[in-house]
């Protein structure tokens, strides 16, 4: 036991166990996002998954100065997964306010596809993990916003599964 105290006081980053903005974690309350985001409109999720049962949505929120909005989704009261939504135009303060709250992540790349018919498109992710949470920052850079995804276990794969 004073070892793991010992580890926890020497090395603070371990006791972050959890992915958090702005005072919200995963594995936190639905208290806890209406105290950080007290304009989120919370309500049941509209369609039966097991990755969860309620969400509070559009909330404002500020991360390293730059404004945007998040989605909590709660199951049985508990943060599994939280979206957030930038302008595409903050991609370069986003990624720079990640890397200092996370540290570098596990993987950083920049794609391009190209379709029939279209224009090539460019595509930017950065991507974090600890045991069973992960956060991934994604940049399409011919849309209009970037997205911060942020969840626990296989909530990215189960949240669209329909029961």
């Amino acid at each position: 036991m004073k070892r793991l105290l010992l580890t926890f006081l020497l090395f603070p980053q371990l006791a972050a166990a959890a992915y958090e903005v702005n005072g919200v974690a995963l594995g936190g309350k639905e208290a806890d996002a209406l105290k950080a985001f007290p304009s989120a409109r919370c309500k049941p999720l509209e369609w039966k998954t097991d990755a969860a049962d309620r969400r509070c949505d559009d909330a404002q929120i500020s991360l390293g100065g730059t404004l945007g909005k998040i989605t909590v989704f709660l199951k049985a009261g508990v943060i599994q997964a939280m979206d957030l939504r930038f302008d595409i135009k903050d991609v370069g303060q986003i990624k720079q306010t990640l890397r200092s709250r996370w540290g570098e992540p596990q993987a950083e790349a920049t794609e391009t596809f190209t379709a029939k018919d279209k224009k090539d498109r460019s595509v930017f992710k950065m991507r974090w993990e600890k045991g069973a949470d992960q956060a991934v920052f994604t940049a399409q850079m011919d849309k209009k916003r970037a997205t911060l995804e942020i969840s626990r276990g296989n909530f990215l794969v189960e949240i669209y599964k329909v029961k």
